[in-house]
């Protein structure tokens, strides 16, 4: 692999400009629990044997999180043996060890099912295959209990990253709280923990998602739901800068990229006094390098035909799915 040629992260490529293969997307303007089933079912074919499901639970009182009736929903109707999976954090807060995170979830009203934090009791390696900066991410020791996994994503900003979506989610939220959260963040020996930014963080951030891609092979799937946008991760609760990017809709498919890519492509589709504050936030740090970099890694296509399940399966382009969003707040 020739990593000799600089990437600009700050760049959006678009759609137009691609190249490659195309994968498939699907979307859905219903963000309700019936919406996130049914779309759900459209990349579920795979989901066998012991399911986790990957996904963000929150610091206290998080007011963007996936809503809880949307999850609990899922659960009972598809997935009824299913756990959630989460990993204690880097940083000192309301999840940063065990004890802490299982009085937040209780906070946060994840009492409907189990929930694992894969690192309670250790870490595994597993391999990065082609990697640039690491040859292993230390993960979760649970996370090889599980056959299957459903990245369920609460796209959004990111301090750091740009944007949070399923690369983000599993490629930080799978890497343990102290090994694997420090190999991505911080280079060994600085006192700054956060000292990597920019194209080398999202490098790092998409070995160690490809880690756990790899791991799962056909038995892993995405799911992204654009819907109370901050420029800020849920990782920072409260604190979270306020919404002012409209609500979008929830797309799906078995390729992490081409999901991604699909999110990032309806977020610039909304009109630019819309989109400015998040489009700034993911220019501002890099973050389109997490795109380009999967895809040097062959981690899936950033082309893809977007199918609009509210209509029929027809196929349709950004500009369609947006054209009638409001104005967050109105």
């Amino acid at each position: 692999m020739d990593y000799n040629c600089a990437v600009d992260g700050s760049k959006y490529v678009p759609y137009e400009e691609r190249t490659g293969n195309e994968s498939v997307v699907y979307f859905t303007r219903d963000l309700s629990p019936e919406g996130l089933e049914k779309i759900y079912k459209k990349v579920s074919a795979n989901m066998t044997g012991r399911i986790g499901i990957k996904l963000h639970t929150g610091e206290k009182n998080g007011p963007n999180i996936i809503p809880r009736p949307w999850v609990k929903n899922l659960i009972e109707k598809q997935l009824p043996d299913a756990k959630i999976v989460e990993t204690n954090t880097y940083y000192e807060g309301d999840r940063y060890t065990t004890a802490q995170h299982r009085e937040t979830l209780l906070v946060n009203g994840w009492t409907f099912c189990d929930v694992d934090i894969m690192d309670d009791e250790g870490t595994v390696d597993l391999p990065v295959k082609d990697g640039k900066w690491f040859d292993h991410m230390t993960m979760g020791k649970s996370i090889t209990d599980y056959d299957s996994l459903l990245v369920l994503t609460h796209f959004k900003g990111h301090v750091q990253g740009g944007f949070g979506g399923s690369n983000k989610n599993i490629g930080i939220g799978c890497a343990d709280g102290r090994i694997g959260k420090a190999m991505i963040h911080t280079t060994p020996g600085q006192d700054d923990m956060w000292d990597i930014a920019k194209e080398e963080f999202m490098e790092r951030i998409t070995e160690s998602t490809k880690a756990t891609v790899d791991y799962f092979g056909k038995n892993i799937t995405f799911i992204n739901v654009l819907r109370n946008m901050s420029v800020s991760c849920d990782c920072e609760g409260c604190a979270a800068m306020p919404v002012v990017t409209p609500n979008i809709g929830i797309v799906a498919s078995t390729d992490i990229l081409a999901a991604d890519s699909a999110s990032m492509d309806l977020v610039y589709a909304l009109d630019e006094k819309d989109h400015a504050d998040l489009v700034e936030r993911i220019q501002s740090r890099h973050g389109h390098r997490q795109l380009s970099y999967m895809k040097e890694l062959g981690m899936g296509n950033d082309k893809y035909v977007l199918i609009d399940i509210d209509n029929d399966d027809v196929r349709i382009y950004p500009k369609q799915a947006v054209k009638d969003v409001v104005p967050f707040g109105e």
